[in-house]
């Protein structure tokens, strides 16, 4: 079926909010820990929690999208993720607060079955598209998610965050049931089944090779967010928390401006924009890297890195749900465990190296991580035998006269996910 803009516009928002409690937290931390004693050598748990627990839900809860009706598993989790965030909002211990921050982090990844869902009603030839315009839903909830928290913060303090987000997540849950198409499907797998699925993903080349490129993408993306406050708030800027908010705007601009790369996807060109878009993240950083003079090419290697990521990004689902066609959960929730894992290293890596050696260090780390993506990449296509990656989808029996240039959708969807 052809998705409407209405529903694709839906599945966008999902996205943003939904991604928005994983990061809602870190604009107001400091708030947090004032008011329920937190001291700040702790404050890190916080964040830490809803991520503990989004990686948990992208392990365990993700699958059940290849089994079970998607549209009535998105509104379980968007009401269960607004349970969290309740927590969260009237937590008057800290207990009580990771306890929230974990369940919202959990039911979070709603976000990866919501963009499984658009990808399966989606029709091969506007696969890209529709993907390019949902995943531009999860860079706003994580750049523009918090900008907004911080700004309702300011004006009504950190328990406002919180109270906004579970509104939005129980009118979204109404949304969901009310205008998008039940799940067609009927798959009488087990739930081990699809765990089992997952796991075999592991040794697929296709998925391995992408979800590493994701790893060292987001690597390179987490060391940039989770380490640009540090040379932006010392001398000699030394801008407020709100100034350095506003380098969000030009990361969000770079990001959805990649919207672009679900239609070059849908062109076959998935692979090439993949291997040019990993350049321009390695060359971004050496305009990031000239923080302590110029603010103008920081801004302008933000955008163009923000670009370069999420036009990798929704290639890279792109071809794997057109590889996995019967899976598109489970491929998308195990391709996201890279995407958590690398963020992870980045955000901890980057505050060491900039300890240890300034921002130089920190910009060098971010470009080493981009020219390792490339190399895996590299890697891959070279050493990838003809419909490498393939063996568990039901592509793989697809004959070699099917990417001739006259073919139905389904044969050109084929040979795409073959020639990946």
């Amino acid at each position: 079926m052809e998705l409407t803009f209405g529903r694709r516009a839906l599945f966008a928002v999902v996205c943003a909010v939904a991604v928005a409690t994983v990061y809602a937290a870190q604009p107001v931390l400091a708030q947090v820990g004032a008011d329920l004693g937190v001291p700040d050598a702790e404050l890190g748990w916080i964040v830490a929690a809803g991520q503990l627990g989004y990686l948990a839900g992208l392990a365990f809860l993700v699958p059940l999208g290849d089994l079970i009706d998607r549209r009535g598993l998105m509104v379980g989790h968007l009401g269960l993720a607004a349970v969290g965030t309740v927590l969260a909002a009237v937590a008057g211990r800290t207990w009580l607060l990771l306890l929230g921050q974990a369940i919202a982090g959990l039911f979070a990844v709603v976000v990866q079955t919501t963009v499984a869902y658009a990808a399966a009603l989606a029709t091969p030839d506007e696969r890209g598209r529709v993907l390019g315009t949902v995943t531009s839903g999860v860079v706003v909830g994580i750049l523009g998610g918090r900008v907004a928290a911080g700004a309702l913060a300011t004006a009504w303090g950190w328990r406002a965050v919180y109270s906004a987000l579970a509104a939005l997540l129980i009118g979204l849950a109404l949304l969901v049931r009310t205008f998008l198409p039940p799940d067609p499907r009927t798959d009488h797998a087990s739930y081990r089944q699809a765990l089992a699925s997952l796991g075999r993903l592991f040794g697929d080349q296709l998925f391995v090779s992408r979800g590493l490129i994701a790893f060292f993408l987001f690597a390179s993306f987490g060391t940039l967010w989770s380490g640009l406050a540090l040379p932006l708030g010392s001398a000699p800027w030394q801008l407020s928390t709100a100034q350095i908010g506003l380098f969000g705007i030009a990361g969000l601009a770079g990001a959805l401006g990649a919207a672009r790369a679900g239609r070059w996807a849908d062109a076959g060109l998935a692979h090439a924009v993949t291997g040019g878009a990993l350049v321009l993240l390695a060359a971004a950083w050496l305009a990031i890297a000239q923080a302590s003079w110029s603010l103008w090419l920081v801004g302008a290697g933000v955008l163009v890195l923000d670009f370069a990521v999420q036009a990798v990004h929704v290639s890279n689902q792109h071809l794997l749900t057109a590889a996995y066609p019967d899976r598109t959960s489970s491929v998308i929730g195990g391709y996201m465990i890279f995407y958590s894992l690398g963020s992870g290293l980045g955000a901890t890596a980057t505050t060491t190296a900039f300890a240890a050696t300034g921002w130089t260090g920190s910009s060098i780390l971010g470009a080493a991580f981009a020219a390792c993506a490339l190399l895996v990449w590299t890697f891959s296509r070279r050493s990838a035998p003809r419909g490498a990656g393939l063996r568990h989808s039901p592509y793989r029996t697809a004959p070699a006269a099917a990417c001739g240039a006259a073919g139905a959708s389904g044969q050109r969807e084929r040979c795409g996910a073959r020639q990946a």
